[in-house]
């Protein structure tokens, strides 16, 4: 009997060693892990989870480590975990302080929802995203703030109203960020909207496609922006269906961070010392919010370099052959202004090319590949022919002998990026003309 015992034992911790080499899925960390220098945002693989010791074993830098359950998101594909990052970029490494004692968490966002948690005075939390919920009530004026989805300590989730919580960022050593605006009623002064005074707030998207490396030319536009200029006093806010200019004539503030503008329908709400939210009331009455952040780069550059790298893609091209011939799919010219000439396509229409469209237009490089496809591609090129609505992409390669294109109809795009080839695509081959 205590033979077979041992044989289990050893079964079991074989099995346990063999298990903790395969990779369960990755996870979403959604609290700093300060000693390993890993922060919330952090993607990473799960080898094991225990439901006895609640607990996952998950891979670092180091080694491996155990984490407990509530402190990453539920195991899945690594497509999927950064699909679940997303969801939280809105507010990553940013925590929140509790400025009064006994300040609820619920279940739903609204404030007579099951209460899950109390909170303590100067409690720190964790804000995983903002949702929409019913409006808090002070006597018959609606309380400033949004509704948070937040996490604590001790993994309780919920949601929490945002009036009375100062929100932070931190670092990834998990020190508290502090050469930007903090939100403490102490700390809250007049040097807060004078940030407004100092510089241009741009769309929180150009932040995230400037880190990503991949400038959108047709979205990084450096006229939409909010500006201050202190010596004019004029105001600025020019986005999507909205051009105004103002007189500024200064700020009340009505809350911990919060701003409103005289005589302008404008709120703003200072998060950190580099990202405001602007409440804006047009003509219809109903405010819109635009999370705005201050960027360091010269825009204008960043677009003009990222045109002058899409030229130099299409001059190797050009530059590769005069004119391209596949017995099948005819012959393409791609000229030096863009343009190009594309004759005897006819087995390409209309599952490709639409039946009005003529056998000429203008080609360009709009989208980017991922990383997976860029071993296999040198990238894609986007025609948009005469005569017809939808543009047409296609994938290419450069080869000794010619221009192989695959057909990205089906690719799956998503921010500029095609992510995924079709799943039967057409391929096409050129042969270099002479």
């Amino acid at each position: 009997m205590k033979k077979l015992f041992f044989v289990s034992i050893i079964c079991l911790t074989a099995a346990l060693f063999a298990s903790c080499s395969k990779i369960m899925g990755h996870s979403v960390l959604l609290w700093n892990l300060p000693d390993y220098e890993m922060q919330d945002g952090d993607i990473v693989p799960v080898y094991i989870k225990s439901n006895i010791s609640h607990v996952y074993v998950i891979g670092t830098a180091n080694g491996k480590m155990e984490v407990p359950l509530w402190q990453l998101t539920e195991p899945v594909s690594k497509r999927k975990a950064a699909k679940q990052a997303q969801k939280f970029s809105g507010y990553t490494h940013v925590y929140a302080s509790v400025a009064l004692d006994g300040l609820p968490i619920r279940a739903e966002p609204v404030n007579t929802a099951k209460q899950v948690y109390r909170l303590r005075k100067d409690e720190t939390i964790k804000v995983l995203y903002k949702g929409q919920g019913q409006a808090v009530m002070a006597g018959k004026k609606p309380l400033e703030g949004d509704w948070l989805n937040v996490l604590t300590s001790d993994g309780t989730r919920g949601w929490c109203f945002s009036y009375n919580l100062r929100l932070f960022e931190t670092d990834r050593l998990g020190q508290k960020i502090t050469n930007g605006a903090e939100t403490s009623e102490e700390e809250n002064t007049s040097s807060e909207i004078d940030t407004l005074l100092e510089g241009v707030w741009y769309p929180d998207s150009y932040k995230a496609m400037i880190d990503s490396g991949r400038i959108d030319t047709d979205k990084l536009i450096p006229s939409y922006n909010f500006h201050l200029d202190a010596e004019t006093k004029k105001l600025s806010f020019t986005m999507p269906k909205i051009r105004e200019e103002w007189e500024y004539t200064g700020a009340v503030q009505t809350s911990a961070n919060q701003y409103n503008l005289n005589d302008i329908p404008v709120v703003v709400t200072v998060r950190r010392s580099n990202f405001i939210v602007v409440r804006y009331t047009g003509e219809s009455g109903k405010p819109e919010d635009f999370n705005l952040v201050a960027i360091s780069e010269n825009i204008d550059e960043l677009v003009q370099a990222e045109r002058e790298r899409r030229e130099k893609e299409l001059e190797q091209i050009t530059m590769f052959a005069p004119y391209f011939q596949s017995k099948s799919y005819g012959q393409l010219r791609l000229n030096t202004d863009h343009s190009f000439v594309w004759s005897n396509n006819r087995l390409l229409v209309p599952a490709v090319i639409s039946s009005s469209a003529r056998n000429t237009g203008t080609v360009r490089i709009k989208y980017f590949l991922s990383k997976s496809l860029s071993a296999s591609y040198d990238g894609v090129l986007t025609f948009k022919f005469d005569g017809m609505e939808k543009e047409v992409n296609f994938l290419y390669k450069m080869e000794s002998s010619g221009l192989r294109f695959e057909d990205a109809t089906g690719a799956v795009i998503k921010n500029n990026i095609l992510m995924e080839r079709a799943l039967s695509p057409l391929v096409l081959f050129f042969s270099k003309g002479e």
